[in-house]
């Protein structure tokens, strides 16, 4: 959608007071809450992604955390990229060109224009995993994005596993359960066939860049949105009409341990 079909569809300026109105309607004070959004399912927003941040961080207050996925997927091995595919003769030259990750530097790929605004933002912290980093900020941001082991990203040692820990929230803001990252730490945990692979980044390590080898799973979020749909109809979670679109707020671990359940439940 682009700029004058999203002003046509919006009735008044969505503002930053309307956004901090309308997410008080879901009682984020305090709470650790990881969002996925869609800028432009809001309406026209005075501020973009800027007037969304800091609104949810106004929600939210730095009694709690605000967390968003930070990836860095072309921060990557060259082999399996796909969105497009490079030639095979150009792996090499990646491998060893590709500029090490920085988190201050790193850009976010994919994820759309908040999550690469929010982790430049004054006092959000980056986690350092080369290519599925997370960025937060508040009580424990620190804690949540430190540590953030180089294999099994999205596992028990990763920023979702100490989300769950934490008792934390789900906020999906005008988009679907195919972009719920939490889900992912549910494939490690259930017990079901996963394919282990070999992946690579380039790290700084000595002031050099090296290319560093690390394992991980093969994902699977094709079947994200069976799972939210059938999470949706046996549980309950709360709504809010955030601008003009709609938003969702689950409990982390109820729908991580429900996921775990449904994948297992899949491999009978």
């Amino acid at each position: 959608m682009n700029e004058k079909e999203i002003i046509e569809k919006t009735k008044k300026p969505i503002t930053k007071k309307s956004l901090v109105n309308d997410l008080k309607q879901l009682n984020l004070k305090g709470e650790v809450v990881i969002v996925h959004s869609a800028l432009s399912k809001l309406g026209w927003v005075c501020g973009g992604a800027v007037a969304l941040i800091e609104a949810l961080q106004e929600a939210v207050t730095e009694e709690g955390t605000l967390i968003m996925p930070a990836h860095s997927s072309d921060f990557s091995e060259p082999k399996y990229w796909g969105n497009p595919p490079v030639p095979k003769e150009w792996y090499q030259t990646i491998r060893d060109e590709m500029p090490a990750y920085r988190p201050e530097v790193t850009p976010t790929r994919g994820l759309g224009v908040t999550p690469e605004i929010f982790r430049k933002f004054p006092n959000v912290v980056r986690s350092d995993h080369p290519c599925l980093s997370f960025a937060a900020w508040g009580k424990e941001a620190e804690a949540i994005t430190a540590d953030h082991k180089l294999d099994y990203a999205l596992g028990e040692n990763s920023p979702l596993a100490k989300i769950y820990r934490r008792k934390g929230k789900i906020l999906l803001i005008g988009v679907r359960h195919e972009s719920n990252t939490s889900l992912h730490l549910a494939e490690y945990r259930a017990e079901h066939e996963i394919k282990i692979k070999i992946f690579g980044s380039s790290i700084l390590k000595g002031g050099k860049n090296i290319w560093t080898k690390y394992q991980d799973i093969e994902f699977n979020d094709d079947l994200f949105p069976a799972i939210g749909k059938e999470y949706e109809s046996e549980y309950k979670y709360s709504t809010a009409k955030i601008g003009l679109t709609e938003a969702k707020l689950f409990d982390q671990q109820e729908m991580v341990d429900f996921a775990v359940d449904w994948l297992e439940k899949l491999e009978k």
